[in-house]
């Protein structure tokens, strides 16, 4: 073999290297294309918003606060075009909805985006302030729900300027759900989520904008999120004399029999895509849990045997299915209490359903990834739905293709020292922008 050829060889082989690294080159059409420039141009605008979102304090709890938030989404949806109402939820012990929609070519796919106004952080926080960290070529911003979900909620913001800059806004069928109380949801549930799975079952595609995963580097695309499932296990034995424990008459008490059922859940539940927790457990000659059940007393000595405990827990699944089977084999596991013992568990209400990881969710990141290779950027995997927790998207998953994971990219979320990333931004709500046209212009199923 001559040099010139080795040397042809090795500039053909990194050529094919490089094109199959390299993001192909950008293929918008010039609506596309001026979406891009729009959501560049406006990019300080978006931050000034972004700012403005996080300096007034939303938690859950704060329903004015909650209120207000809402209040700053009107006063962007509406010039857009869209009518904006609220569902007061004071009734489920929250503050309210806020839902804008907009009517636009008949007969063509109706879009349903999700948000939520809350975050985990209460006025009574130390975290309360947007602050901007540039470094380099870094550009950041600290805040009380930065990222989760008042960066999702401006992406919203920046996508429908760039179709309205770009003319196909105004074509397209558009409503959006930002619920007030996504981080500690009211009860029940079934009236909290109402609004929204009646919403999820009139659109043809779900785009939830809760935040962008990355997972070695990469942006994820999320076809599924699992459920969130809370339970309550309740132990009683015989108290007495701890000389008389395991006696026939006496048995094994309260926390040992409560340390047996949960080392059986722990060997007994373990499958593919499940995971579960205990978060709290007392047990003692006298135990309470408060009304919330986050809080235990418990009293005892150690010369006496325990006559009560308490766990609470949850578990999170990846189907309806699957959270049925493992309710059902919890439940077997409790009922096969040890002499002069007896146990008893009970699931709460207000479980957040699975997402499936289902062929149309799959089908719809095949669009978003089309959407990548014409703008030049890497195709986003499917994430795997056990780095992700439960989201509102999943009330509507049984009813409708989602997407989730199209707000910012941030890290630290649910506590001090939450950052997000501020570039996601542009490019979040430049392939929302752009997904989002091209579906409008779809015939509805």
């Amino acid at each position: 073999m001559t040099k010139n050829v080795r040397q042809s060889l090795t500039l053909m082989g990194a050529g094919l290297a490089l094109a199959f690294s390299a993001p192909a080159t950008a293929q918008l059409n010039k609506a596309e294309a001026k979406m891009v420039a729009t959501v560049d141009a406006e990019y300080e605008r978006s931050v000034a918003l972004l700012e403005k979102l996080v300096n007034q304090n939303s938690g859950t709890m704060n329903f004015e606060g909650v209120r207000t938030v809402g209040e700053m989404m009107r006063a962007e949806l509406e010039p857009l075009g869209f009518k904006v109402e609220w569902i007061d939820m004071a009734a489920a012990g929250r503050s309210a909805h806020l839902v804008a929609t907009k009517n636009g070519k008949k007969g063509t796919k109706r879009l349903l985006l999700i948000a939520h106004l809350d975050t985990v952080f209460e006025p009574d926080s130390s975290f309360q302030k947007f602050v901007r960290i540039k470094a380099g070529s870094t550009d950041e911003a600290e805040g009380p729900g930065a990222g989760d979900d008042k960066g999702g909620m401006t992406v919203i913001v920046a996508a429908l300027r760039a179709m309205q800059a770009a003319g196909t806004l105004k074509d397209a069928n558009i409503e959006i759900h930002m619920t007030g109380d996504e981080e500690d949801a009211g009860d029940p549930i079934e009236v909290t989520r109402g609004p929204l799975i009646e919403a999820g079952k009139r659109a043809d595609v779900a785009l939830d904008f809760e935040g962008l995963v990355r997972d070695e580097g990469r942006d994820m695309g999320s076809i599924a999120r699992r459920s969130s499932n809370s339970w309550k296990l309740e132990v009683s034995g015989v108290t007495g004399h701890s000389s008389l424990i395991f006696s026939n008459t006496y048995g094994d008490g309260a926390a040992f029999e409560l340390a047996r059922i949960l080392h059986r859940f722990r060997t007994e539940l373990p499958e593919p895509n499940l995971t579960f927790n205990v978060g709290l457990i007392a047990a003692g000659q006298e135990a309470a849990l408060d009304a919330s059940g986050i809080r235990a007393t418990a009293a005892g000595k150690t010369n006496i045997i325990p006559g009560i405990g308490y766990a609470r827990g949850d578990f999170r699944t990846l189907s309806e299915e699957q959270s049925a089977r493992v309710r059902a084999k919890m439940l077997q596991i409790v009922s096969e209490s040890a002499p002069k013992t007896s146990a008893k568990i009970s699931f709460d209400p207000g479980a957040y359903p699975a997402m499936a990881p289902t062929a149309g969710n799959r089908a719809l990141l095949d669009r978003l990834n089309g959407v990548n290779r014409d703008m030049g950027l890497a195709e986003m995997p499917a994430l795997d739905p056990l780095k992700r927790g439960a989201g509102d998207i999943s009330f509507v998953a049984n009813d409708v293709d989602g997407l989730a994971g199209l707000g910012t990219y941030s890290r630290g979320d649910h506590a001090p020292g939450e950052t997000v990333d501020l570039d996601s931004i542009k490019r979040q709500a430049k392939r929302a922008a752009i997904l989002m046209s091209r579906l409008s212009k779809e015939r509805a199923n």
